[in-house]
């Protein structure tokens, strides 16, 4: 007889000696133990390979690292919910990033965390280090900066730029909505979706349903549901209460959810269960905040047939982990400039894929952990790259 034991809760104490001296380091990816390797390795053999790189910049991608070298770039103003903590707080949290990278896209990656917060320094500052590295993972930039940061540097660098936090969890989400209405007996033009947050995420999010062909998305923020009639949105904004919100929803997020199919929480405000109750039958809850879901899942399954969170304690887990390493190793894979939408759709439905014949109202998207998905996210995105 086998039993299985409750893993010991992780301390404080645990946590901080576990990041002593960070979590990266740097390693040869060739032998130096003897004259001839450092011969080869660096003087006099590297300069035969500056001197190829200077006739031909061609090489550089090819006989160096930056080719393959994701940069995980933050100002630290939207930190996990932390807040805006500033740069050297949040390069933790960057380390951890780029560690997941090598993990599951591998992929090597570096953190830099910039201590300026204007847009203009930050482009300038990654136009200087574009020699360094092949792609830019932008992270924890608070909205609506993120937009327009991410905007001017994909203009202005000839490699992939994408904001994770916009979509990375633009794609998961993506996933788990195709199965999700798959698994309660509809496809995604059935859905009517009442998003919850209009930052970076939120945003995205929007944007990716509403070009798939969603049946309604309505976008909620802390004054309420987006539409043309406010005055107070932002330009960002009120173009989505242009193209969103076909359904004239106005007033908050229990009127949203009046008639809605699913609702997708990517703000910290709190969903009352009055506002549940107002939804469609076969109703679909992606509550993601962390680490605090706008709604708990044993309240949300009073009245949704298919409930996820952020959260590895519960099913259906909506992780980034799931997309990013396989979107960047796709694209750098592909030789690609940019990430598209294409790309970005392409990488949606390669998650949803991957569940197959297990999928089940507590199992919509893959595990985190599944060995699978990178490398086959990172095969669909550079075949829509291509194509």
């Amino acid at each position: 007889m086998t039993t299985t034991s409750t893993p010991a809760p992780i301390t404080e104490d645990e946590i901080m000696q576990a990041h002593l001296g960070g979590k990266l380091s740097v390693g040869a990816t060739m032998p130096l133990e003897t004259k001839r390797d450092l011969s080869i390795a660096y003087t006099p053999g590297v300069a035969q390979v500056s001197r190829a790189i200077h006739a031909n910049p061609a090489l550089a991608p090819t006989h160096t690292w930056a080719g393959r070298l994701v940069a995980v770039v933050s100002d630290g103003t939207a930190v996990l919910g932390l807040g805006d903590i500033g740069a050297a707080a949040s390069l933790p949290v960057m380390e951890g990033k780029s560690a997941l990278f090598k993990q599951f896209g591998g992929l090597d990656s570096i953190p830099l965390v910039l201590n300026t917060t204007d847009v203009d320094e930050i482009v300038e500052t990654l136009v200087r280090l574009r020699p360094s590295f092949g792609a830019v993972n932008l992270e924890d930039v608070s909205a609506p900066r993120c937009f327009e940061l991410e905007a001017k540097l994909i203009e202005a660098l000839d490699c992939p730029v994408m904001h994770d936090d916009q979509h990375g969890t633009a794609v998961v989400v993506l996933a788990a909505l195709l199965n999700a209405a798959k698994v309660t007996g509809r496809t995604l033009a059935d859905l009517n979706v009442v998003i919850s947050g209009a930052g970076a995420a939120g945003i995205a999010i929007a944007d990716m349903l509403l070009a798939v062909g969603a049946g309604d998305v309505v976008i909620v923020d802390s004054r309420g549901a987006i539409h043309p009639g406010r005055t107070d949105l932002t330009p960002i904004k009120a173009a989505y209460a242009e193209r969103s919100n076909a359904r004239g929803v106005t007033g908050g997020v229990v009127d949203a959810l009046r008639g809605a199919d699913a609702f997708v929480g990517v703000s910290s405000a709190k969903l009352p269960e009055e506002a549940l109750a107002g939804m469609n039958q076969d109703a679909i809850v992606l509550a993601l905040s962390n680490p605090d879901p706008e709604v708990m899942p044993e309240v949300a399954a009073r009245y949704a047939a298919v409930v996820a969170t952020g959260r590895s304690d519960f099913p259906n887990q909506i992780n980034n982990v799931l997309a990013f390493p396989g979107i960047f190793r796709g694209a750098l894979d592909a030789g690609a400039l940019r990430i598209t939408q294409e790309m970005k759709v392409a990488a949606a439905h390669t998650i949803a894929g991957l569940v197959g014949e297990e999928l089940a109202a507590d199992y919509i998207v893959p595990s985190p952990l599944d060995p699978r998905v990178a490398a086959a996210v990172a095969s669909a995105v550079a075949e829509a790259s291509r194509a």
